[in-house]
């Protein structure tokens, strides 16, 4: 693969895996009361201080990956966030037959945006990214 398909490459998987995290964030942000109880209905403790730092996550994560700017350690704390959400707001095994399908396929899908992640922190966000600037 040429140097330059894999920098297009990189900066298209960046602005994919952003397109999940950016409107989440914007969408707890809008919806923070309903965030805080959906939070709250699972059983976390401090609700309100886990929306806010998860909607600052996923904004702050995904503007990073749009521009390259941190990209790997934004990678790795997506990667980290989206396992944590997996494992407790995704949990198949423990719903109603009826529901298990649909939790299922999202606990899987967050299993490989996780693993998106973790590659675009091992090598990086590419040439076309402000990182790459930086380190010129």
């Amino acid at each position: 693969m040429t140097t330059t398909l894999q920098n297009a490459g990189a900066l298209v998987g960046r602005l994919l895996l952003a397109g999940l995290f950016l409107p989440a964030g914007f969408a707890k942000l809008n919806g923070f009361e309903g965030t805080v109880g959906y939070i709250a209905s699972v059983g976390l403790p401090a609700a309100t201080l886990a929306a806010a730092a998860a909607l600052a996550l996923e904004i702050v994560g995904g503007l990073a990956l749009i521009f390259g700017l941190g990209t790997r350690w934004a990678a790795i704390a997506l990667a980290f966030f989206t396992l944590l959400a997996s494992f407790i707001f995704h949990a198949y095994w423990a719903v109603p037959a009826d529901q298990a399908y649909v939790t299922q396929l999202l606990f899987f899908k967050n299993i490989a945006v996780a693993g998106g992640l973790m590659v675009l922190a091992a090598f990086g966000g590419g040439q076309w990214s402000i990182d790459a600037r930086r380190v010129s």
